[in-house]
């Protein structure tokens, strides 16, 4: 947490076993293959991107579940928000002859004040190695927090050289880009991220999950997936929470259920009991 807050970024070496990491590169391999290359310059064009991985492998759990990053992620962004929801998964394959990516924050993809809230905590997870011939990711230091409003940062870019098992934790203002591959193999890995559990996040989870593909999850992993409420009443269905939804119940008339914030509800509470001491 130190390195993370004081430096945008810190990498947990060995956070899961390499055993773990190629079963889940291989439950991935014929989805790579199938997947056409991005468009446009963002994305890159010699790049190839996935999501829903959580429905492609039970071993994506084992990177989305990650007890030592679910806390970092939750300390991290817990002054903001009641709790926290998974951004997205994604898998990237960097393809010989890659462009180095435009360096980017990747809370810029919402429109909120920049240099005060933590909006994004990112994970890199590689699943060849990642090194600087090949295109990891690049990491600028201090780039952070408030220092994200200055037009340059202040430090160099550093490559981050990583093992498959290795995890790369960065924060949502820290500036980073992806390396151009200037070798003869893919680079592969997947990221994954959290965000403030109020925010549209990037991946659409409920349409990546529906209930009938949530259900079979643990119930811990579909509330990081939306299946809960953040409050006051964010994200419910029908006026209740989404986890009704993961009992396979009929649809049918459903009564609204307050979820507000304690000072929310304190407030409601006082204006009722006024109402009824008056009669008005």
């Amino acid at each position: 947490m130190r390195q993370l807050l004081d430096h945008g970024y810190c990498v947990l070496p060995g956070a899961l076993t390499p055993k773990t990491i190629a079963t889940l590169d291989g439950d991935l391999a014929p989805t790579f293959a199938q997947t056409p290359f991005c468009q446009g310059g963002f994305y890159g064009a010699r790049t190839k991107r996935f999501g829903r991985l959580l429905a492609r492998s039970p071993r994506a759990a084992d990177l989305v579940m990650h007890p030592q990053i679910l806390d970092i992620a939750t300390e991290v962004l817990g002054p903001w928000c009641d709790c926290i929801q998974l951004n997205l998964t994604q898998a990237i394959a960097l393809h010989p002859e890659a462009l180095p990516q435009v360096p980017h924050r990747d809370q810029d993809m919402w429109r909120g004040t920049v240099g005060e809230t933590e909006y994004l905590v990112n994970v890199m997870w590689p699943f060849t190695p990642y090194r600087e011939e090949n295109g990891t990711t690049l990491i600028w230091p201090d780039s952070h927090g408030a220092k994200a409003l200055q037009p340059n940062p202040a430090t160099d870019a550093v490559p981050i050289a990583l093992d498959p098992g290795d995890a790369l934790v960065f924060l949502g203002s820290t500036l980073h880009g992806a390396g151009g591959n200037r070798t003869d193999t893919i680079r592969r890995g997947a990221i994954v991220s959290y965000c403030l559990g109020w925010l549209k996040p990037y991946e659409n989870q409920w349409l990546a999950y529906p209930p009938e593909t949530a259900r079979h999850f643990p119930r811990s992993l579909a509330a990081l997936l939306g299946y809960r409420q953040h409050r006051p009443n964010l994200g419910n269905y029908e006026g209740q929470c989404p986890s009704i939804l993961l009992d396979d119940r009929q649809a049918e008339p459903l009564g609204a259920i307050d979820a507000l914030r304690p000072d929310q509800q304190a407030l409601i509470d006082a204006h009722v009991a006024t109402q009824r001491r008056t009669g008005r």
